[in-house]
């Protein structure tokens, strides 16, 4: 969970009341913000946000915002507007498409700044790029002094050695190469862009350098002060929703300082995108049934409650109706996406310590389910046959489900923002996570007997999100003599044991020996396959005796007539 630093002085001027300095007081306070104190030496209070689908609440600004509402200084709605056009367009590179594609930027004037605010500004940057834009994955933040600046700006790109500018924070001239070498943000997020030809660079019309994206600002222009009355704010980013809101964000923490706030306009040259102007400070509206509120909170809420609570949530209400509320949802709640989501609101606005426990109305009795109790069963006889129980990870990459096993690339569920290279998708079958497993105990004596019953995640048009969960066992032997009649009689004791016929048909699987592989068939229903791994994957796992093996779906076998 993200964790911020906020001045404690300028968080009480923000909020317009003295705060106690007991941590289990504040506590009572930050719970309105699913916040909660991990550290107050007196003048900087660090607070973990256990809720981090809001970037809303990474800020001082924004915390302050919330509670002023749940402490009932403030009521309903905070808008915010956009001024007027700033006169900034910024025009991006075609060549930027498949590197690091949208920029949004807007200009904040008649702010005013001091150490603490600028302080706050970092932190807040800083907080966003590693949370809501995934280390700068999705989305990075540039401040610069808009002074300064002559626009409109280029959006473009450079060769790494092609360009130089004076980096944040040093005093010479680097090129883009030597920055990712020399400089420490360079060193962290250099992987970013290292893998390109050319790389990503903002530029005014005098040809100015501003920042290398999403590396580092400019020492000249990105370096912001006391002095500094106009602030351009520029995102850049790979996903244009995130681009856009942590723009938002930005762009409204600045306006809570009293800044003015104006728009700039991205010209694209892409086919799907033209012309974007933001920030989008536009509020939407969502139906609310009060009916369905009731309904999931328990309570016996009156329409005129439940604008109460919405109001002291900070939503804004446009309409109201015996059984609905049109509600209003501020610029910066990027995470309302369902009614649930207000209705959570509508209950933190309640107090949960004002909610009266009560005992489940419905007495239930447990048990174990049949599936737990097929797996068990299974687990049982393949433990009796002298095999070991393995447990691997349910995530996996492309090369070990697939290249490894001989096999082309196919379509699985991939995570959208890996932290590791090892663990990018989801596995769709169980055997490469056991040759995996024999491939790391080489060292151990032969021969080695393996299984395991695990989850497997395969697509399901029929499913509401389009995949489907479903267990399998997957078996193998390693040693001199491996070989497919000793994995066969596993397979027949397996069957044997649960009371099931099975039969084997002749086929083809590139993980396995032509000629020494089949189809492991269930009332003529394949359920599986059988076979001798192939010297190919053998090779690729740098294994050095032969391995049989088989893999079962269990679901299939148990949902079968």
């Amino acid at each position: 969970m993200p964790t911020i630093q906020i001045d404690f002085e300028d968080f009480q001027k923000l909020l317009g009341i003295k705060l106690p300095k007991e941590s289990d007081e504040l506590n009572e306070i930050l719970s309105y913000v699913k916040g909660e104190v991990t550290l107050f030496d007196g003048q900087e209070v660090h607070i973990e946000i256990k809720d981090s689908n809001r970037p809303d609440l990474l800020h001082v600004e924004g915390l302050a915002r919330a509670l002023r509402g749940f402490l009932g200084f403030e009521k309903g709605l905070k808008k915010y507007l956009v001024i007027g056009d700033s006169d900034v367009k910024v025009n991006v590179d075609s060549r930027l498409n498949n590197i690091r594609p949208y920029i949004a930027c807007a200009v904040v004037k008649d702010v005013k700044l001091n150490d603490t605010i600028i302080r706050q500004a970092m932190h807040l940057q800083d907080k966003l790029d590693q949370t809501y834009g995934r280390r700068r994955q999705r989305a990075s933040i540039g401040l610069y002094n808009f002074n300064l600046i002559a626009p409109p700006l280029h959006y473009g790109v450079a060769k790494p050695s092609e360009a130089s500018f004076v980096p944040l924070g040093f005093e010479e001239k680097m090129t883009l190469k030597e920055i990712l070498e020399k400089h420490p943000k360079g060193i962290e997020y250099g992987d970013i862009v290292r893998r390109h030809a050319v790389w990503p660079i903002l530029k005014d019309s005098e040809g100015k350098i501003l920042s290398f994206p999403p590396i580092i600002n400019s020492n000249d222009l990105g370096k912001i002060t006391e002095n500094v009355h106009e602030v351009l704010i520029e995102v850049t980013g790979t996903v244009h929703k995130t681009v856009l809101n942590t723009l938002t964000t930005v762009a409204v923490s600045l306006a809570d300082r009293g800044g003015q706030v104006y728009s700039a306009a991205s010209l694209y040259p892409y086919a799907e995108l033209k012309k974007v102007v933001a920030p989008q400070l536009k509020t939407q509206t969502m139906q609310l049934d009060t009916n369905l509120v009731n309904k999931v909170l328990g309570f016996d809420l009156k329409p005129k409650e439940t604008v109460d609570l919405l109001q002291k949530a900070r939503f804004g209400v446009e309409k109201v109706s015996e059984n609905s509320v049109t509600v209003e949802i501020p610029c910066y709640r990027m995470d309302i996406m369902h009614p649930v989501d207000i209705i959570e609101d509508i209950a933190i606005a309640y107090g949960y310590n004002n909610i009266k426990p009560r005992w489940p109305q419905l007495p239930t009795i447990g048990y174990t389910s049949s599936q737990k109790h097929f797996n068990d069963l299974v687990r049982e006889i393949m433990i009796g046959l002298g095999f070991q129980e393995t447990l691997t990870f349910t995530m996996s990459n492309p090369e070990t489900l697939f290249y490894k096993m001989n096999l082309k690339a196919e379509k699985v569920v991939e995570i959208s923002n890996p932290k590791m290279m090892t663990f990018t998708c989801l596995r769709n079958w169980l055997l490469p996570s056991l040759i995996e497993f024999l491939s790391h105990n080489t060292h151990v004596e032969y021969p080695q007997k393996v299984f395991e019953t695990g989850v497997a995640t395969v697509f399901d048009k029929k499913e509401e999100n389009r995949t489907k969960d479903t267990r399998k066992l997957a078996c193998t032997i390693i040693h001199a003599n491996a070989n497919f009649t000793e994995i066969k009689a596993i397979l027949d004791a397996l069957f044997l044991n649960l009371g099931l016929k099975y039969s084997i048909r002749e086929s083809k699987h590139k993980s396995f020996i032509e000629g020494r592989v089949g189809k492991i068939l269930v009332k003529d229903r394949e359920v599986g396959v059988i076979g001798e791994i192939h010297p190919k994957v053998l090779e690729a796992w740098k294994l050095e005796n032969p391995v049989s093996a088989f893999e079962i779906d269990l679901e299939e076998i148990l949902n079968m007539p």
